[in-house]
Formats: C-alpha cells, sequence, structure tokens
C-alpha cells in the first residue's frame, strides 16, 4: 500500500494494546541521498533489537524463538482454535513488550493457557530445547513469584534482588551502590555516566565487576552490524559533523569507552544544519532501579519545517524562560547554553522507541554536557497526528471531561495544547537549572527519573498559562493553556488509572510523575476550592475553578522539585514520590476502570515502522521504497528474520 489515500492509522488490537501505523509526511521531497542516509540509518535502528530483548531479561530471546518457532509452522488443526489464539496473542503481547515484562508495569504477563497445552505445543511442533533450558522457560512462564517484575521500585526491598532485568547478575544494590562509589572516588575526570554500557556482574571468585557493550564484548553480533550500517550511513551524510558525529559514535560501539561517548554527544548537540537526524546507543535508564543502566534504543527523524518554528521561537527564548521561572536564583543557568529544538517526522524506530514510543525527546542526559553545551529537544509530529486521528470518535474524552465547555474547548484546543507541552517538556523542562557543586548526579537513586520528569512536567505546565505565549504568537490565547490543565489533571487523577490492574500500585515514572503533581496541586489548593472533586451521575470529575491560582501551585512545586535535584536531597524526594505518586484510591480506580470498560478502547498503543527498501539499477541504489503494508505478527517475524544477531 503507497497511495496516500490508502493510508490508515489503526491497524489491530489485542490485549490492552493497540497497534497503529504512522506516516512519512513529505517523505517524497526528501533528495535521493538523503533518503539513502535515512535508510542506511533506519538499517542500524533495526540491527540493536536483540539488545534489548537481552537487558529487558535473560530469557526474553530464548522465549521469543521457542514461541516464534511454533508460530511460524502455522498450525493449530491439530489444537483447538482456543488455544491457538491464546498462544499468538500472548506471543503479541510479549512482542509488544520486548520480552514477558509488561512495558509499562512492568509485572511479568500472566500465562493464558495451562502447562500442559505449552508441553502439547512444544511436542507437537517439535521444539528442541537443552533440558535446563526446558525447564528455565518452564519455570519463567508458569511460576508466578519467578522474576515477576522487570523493573521494582519498592523501596522497602533490595531494588537489584527484586528486578527482573538483565543489567545486574548476582549482584545486590549495597554491592553495586558500593562499586559505583567507589568507581566515583577513583574517577579523575568529570564522567556522570558510569555505568552506563555495562552489565554488573560477580565473577567467578565472587568479585563484582563489569562486562561492557561493545564490539568484542557483549552484544558483539549486534554491534558489529550496527556498526556495519553506521559506516553506509557516514559516506552519504549531509555535512561534516555528521560524519565527525557518526565515526565518533563508530569509536563508542568499538571500544564501549564512555569518555568517546561523552565526545559523541557533544558534537552531536553542535549539529543543527542538517535535514536528517539520528538517536543510536544505549540512552535512558528507566529500566534500571538505580537509574544508571541503559536501555537501546535508536530513532532516524527528518524535519518538519513549518511545525519547527514554534520550537525554534521557543528556544530563542530560552534565557527568558529560565530568568523568569518560579525557582530559586541559585539552582537557575546564569546563561542558557546550546538550547535547540525541532519538531520532526520519525522514520524508523528501533529498540527501546518501539513498538511504543515517545512523543518528545530531550538529549543528552548527562547534566554536565547540558550545562556547558546545551541539548537537542524534538517533537514527534507524525506520531502524534496518528494517535490523535487515531482517536477521534472513541468517546473516550465525552466520558472523562467534566462538562461540554471543556469536551468543547478540548476538541479545539487540545492537539496544539499537547503539542507545545511537549514542545516545554522537552525543550525547556529538561534542559533548565543546574545542580549545585559536588551534588552527585545519582543522587536521587531510584527516585530520580520521577523527579526529573515531574521536574520537565512542571516547567511546561506553569508556562504553558503564560501571556508571554500569546505574545510570543504560540497560541492564539490562554484558552489553550486551559485546556491543558484540563487534561493534566483529568489524566494525572483519573484517565491514566486505566492502565493500571485493580489493587497495583503506580510503579512506571511517568505516571507517578503525573499523579505527583495532580495529587499535590488538588490538596495544596483545597482549601480555596482550586479543584473541585464532583461526583455527577455517580461519576467522579475534577473541575479546575481557579485557572491562575492552580499555575502558582504549579510553580510552587516546581521550585521544590528544582531545589531536591540541585541539591541532590534524597530523602524530600521520597517523601514526596512516596506521598503522592504511589498509592492510588482503590474505590475511585475501579469506578475509573468500570467506565472505561464500557468504551472498548485499549489503553495502550504502539506503532509498526514503514518498510524502506532500496530500489537499485545494478548495484546503484535509485529510489528508496516507503511501503506499509504489513501487519503486526508480519512484521515482528520480518525483523526476526532479518535482525535476529544475538
Amino acid at each position: 500500500m503507497t497511495s496516500k489515500d490508502r493510508f490508515t492509522y489503526y491497524i489491530e488490537k489485542f490485549g490492552d494494546t493497540k497497534i497503529l501505523r504512522y506516516k512519512l509526511e513529505n517523505f517524497d521531497q526528501l533528495s535521493l541521498k538523503q533518503k539513502e542516509y535515512i535508510y542506511y540509518l533506519s538499517e542500524a535502528s533495526l540491527c540493536g533489537r536483540d539488545i534489548l530483548w537481552d537487558q529487558n531479561g535473560s530469557e526474553n530471546l530464548t522465549l521469543r524463538k521457542t514461541m516464534e518457532e511454533i508460530y511460524s509452522q502455522g498450525k493449530h488443526k491439530d489444537i483447538s482454535s482456543e488455544l491457538w489464539e491464546q498462544f499468538t496473542t500472548f506471543l503479541k503481547r510479549i512482542w509488544f513488550a520486548n520480552g514477558i515484562h509488561h512495558h509499562y508495569s512492568m509485572d511479568k504477563f500472566k500465562v493464558p493457557f495451562k502447562e500442559e497445552d505449552w508441553d502439547q505445543l512444544c511436542q507437537l511442533y517439535s521444539i528442541k530445547l537443552e533440558e535446563t533450558v526446558a525447564k528455565e522457560l518452564h519455570k519463567l512462564l508458569f511460576d508466578s513469584e519467578y522474576k515477576n517484575k522487570r523493573v521494582s521500585l519498592d523501596s522497602t526491598q533490595d531494588l537489584l534482588t527484586y528486578s527482573a532485568n538483565n543489567y545486574y547478575q548476582g549482584v545486590t544494590q549495597a554491592e553495586a551502590e558500593a562499586f559505583y562509589e567507589q568507581k566515583a572516588k577513583e574517577e579523575k575526570t568529570n564522567q556522570p555516566s558510569r555505568g552506563l554500557n555495562t552489565q554488573l556482574v560477580k565473577n567467578s571468585k565472587g568479585i563484582v565487576e563489569e562486562r561492557t557493550w561493545h564490539l568484542n564484548g557483549m552484544y558483539h553480533e549486534a554491534i558489529k552490524n550496527i556498526i556495519h550500517w553506521l559506516e553506509k550511513a557516514k559516506a552519504v551524510c549531509e555535512n561534516p559533523k555528521q560524519e565527525e558525529c557518526i565515526a565518533l559514535l563508530i569509536s563508542y560501539y568499538q571500544t564501549g569507552d564512555l569518555h568517546t561517548f561523552d565526545q559523541f554527544n557533544i558534537e552531536w548537540v553542535k549539529e543543527l544544519s542538517g535535514e536528517i537526524d539520528f538517536i543510536n546507543g544505549f540512552i535512558e535508564v528507566y529500566g534500571d532501579a538505580l537509574g544508571m543502566k541503559a536501555s537501546w534504543e535508536s530513532v532516524v527523524q527528518y524535519t518538519d519545517h513549518e511545525a519547527t518554528k514554534r520550537t525554534q521561537i521557543i528556544s530563542e527564548n530560552a534565557q527568558w524562560f529560565e530568568d523568569n521561572s518560579p525557582t530559586e536564583a541559585k539552582h537557575k543557568k546564569a546563561e542558557v547554553k546550546g538550547v535547540s529544538a525541532k519538531v520532526i517526522n520519525v522514520a524508523m524506530l528501533g529498540g527501546d522507541c518501539y513498538p511504543a514510543t515517545p512523543i518528545g525527546i530531550n538529549l543528552p542526559n548527562a547534566e554536565w554536557i547540558r550545562e556547558a553545551y546545551g541539548s537537542k529537544s524534538v517533537t514527534i509530529e507524525n506520531i502524534t497526528a496518528a494517535y490523535d486521528k487515531a482517536s477521534k470518535g472513541s468517546g473516550f474524552l465525552a466520558e472523562f471531561a467534566y462538562d461540554e465547555q471543556e469536551e468543547a474547548r478540548a476538541e479545539l484546543y487540545g492537539y496544539l495544547g499537547s503539542n507545545l507541552h511537549t514542545d516545554l517538556h522537552e525543550c525547556l523542562g529538561h534542559g533548565s537549572g543546574k545542580m549545585l557543586e559536588g551534588v552527585p548526579v545519582d543522587a536521587l537513586k531510584n527516585y530520580h527519573s520521577t523527579l526529573e520528569e515531574a521536574r520537565a512536567d512542571l516547567f511546561a505546565l506553569y508556562y504553558i498559562m503564560d501571556p508571554k505565549l500569546v505574545d510570543l504568537g504560540l497560541i492564539p490565547s490562554l484558552e489553550v493553556g486551559k485546556t491543558e490543565y484540563d487534561g493534566y489533571i483529568r489524566n494525572g487523577l483519573l484517565t491514566q488509572l486505566v492502565r493500571i490492574e485493580l489493587g497495583k500500585d503506580l510503579e512506571e515514572s511517568h505516571m507517578r510523575n503525573r499523579q505527583l503533581i495532580a495529587k499535590w496541586v488538588f490538596e495544596k489548593g483545597t482549601s480555596e476550592n482550586i479543584i473541585e472533586k464532583v461526583v455527577k451521575n455517580d461519576k467522579t470529575y475534577f473541575t479546575i475553578n481557579d485557572y491562575t491560582k492552580l499555575r502558582d501551585l504549579f510553580g510552587e512545586l516546581l521550585k521544590e522539585v528544582q531545589r531536591i535535584k540541585s541539591e541532590g536531597d534524597y530523602n524530600a524526594g521520597k517523601e514526596l514520590v512516596e506521598t503522592y505518586a504511589v498509592k492510588i484510591d482503590l474505590n475511585l480506580h475501579q469506578e475509573v476502570l468500570e467506565r472505561y470498560k464500557k468504551l472498548e478502547i485499549p489503553p495502550y498503543a504502539g506503532f509498526l515502522n514503514p518498510k524502506l527498501t532500496p530500489e537499485l539499477e545494478g548495484t546503484e541504489i535509485k529510489e528508496i521504497k516507503v511501503t506499509y503494508d504489513e501487519d503486526f505478527a508480519s512484521q515482528m517475524m520480518r525483523y526476526s528474520n532479518d535482525y535476529s544477531f544475538l
């Protein structure tokens, strides 16, 4: 399917998930060389797929390959159609999550069939596994207590012992913290990313040591193929700075040297003239309870010039926003450096950005690089557009908006408000403030990710109701800000709960952040009835009575969260998160789930990638063809066939 009039965003649903497509808007307007550059970067994006699977759990690749072997035979005549449907749905859920743990809740999936059904499938399709491997898979699938949480943030337990990911093996939290504290003492240069690209293990002598992810180290075969395609991309990139960046990234992959990675990030921040950009590497630390080890991810992108006009205005005024922040003067940057922002169309997603993907990104994460050199931010327009278009007519807004006025305003300004919030969150929020001298980057430990997301969200919320945005021409009126406030409070206190199993706590950092903010301002504004809880027709709503005072509360909380980060105040951060971000009102949760169930909308969504195919004349590329004809299973099986290197 290539014709524009046949493009559809919604593809299918299974379990709690729906699959969408995104569109490569204006791809045909790029030059052939630019398309070729995107193609090579895209291949590099897909070659790292197995790395993430292994990072998420040591048995994930074996489980995936075993289930795909059964699926590829495609026979169910000798078993019940019900079992085959259960099996294929379970496989799709594992594909989507890049492993056996849910991508958001981090809980291990419950197997929908019995142990004897699994044994029947393995026997029927002649699955041959070593006895110890077969027993390990059996335990993983059917022992509900075994590796039941990919990332545990329960501060009452050993965070590593109770996390099932593959970043640590046989190492306790105390041992890991002691190891990196000693490394920090030994470091003579500025190195905030220690541990980013390693697995921490105990060797045969009981000594804690690191295994580095690099060429000729862990993940060798996948990294070798990533490098192969990066070399091809380097030969056709748009400018010398891009070539320098790719050369540094290749060197980093070859050596595993984090100083080289730092240098890559510094040069990458400086590269602003290209139409095309990319992320490729061990980047985000949400998957590690200690916030140190980075999951592998990749994004390939090209600029949306029209939409980028708004982010250019924001970045050009970054110093004004920093100077006028409600945070304390000693926690502000005296000089904001290198803040750049674009609105982009994504061309390929990989690793921890696929199938579930962010809608905005701000990098690099190293605080000292951001303070000295700046950062790059993007809002992903073709992803937010796909979400928006696929959600039309779902009935979700009508169910949870307080009244028709709130609903009508959301229909009018919701898309703009959401995108602008993302712009402010990524471009300014993550890039704002500074650490005080001597504060270690990991001072907030397991609360770091939640508090960092809260800081960025609060920055966006504070400014989206500022008249300055009207003056800059970014919004027509403060009605846009009111719409975003409505949606944020509605989501933080009500609608995000549809993603959580009844009786569970909030675990995922972004969800914790949103509830933390919404519950804090609701509680602090109670005496003045700034946000009112209303029960209407036996349904609970939250309506905002004073948007100006709510903005003041957002500013007050921003000041405190920035202080916590700047000063590394672990105890205050812990108190804030544990008080407001974790526990859920059980009765309200049950009500929300019952209301949502009637809508029959999966609470999670992810995306298929387009297929990029070079059209050749001899060995010369004449065009890069874009097609959108795969369904979810066919794309997953193709990726496993073409990009399984571990």
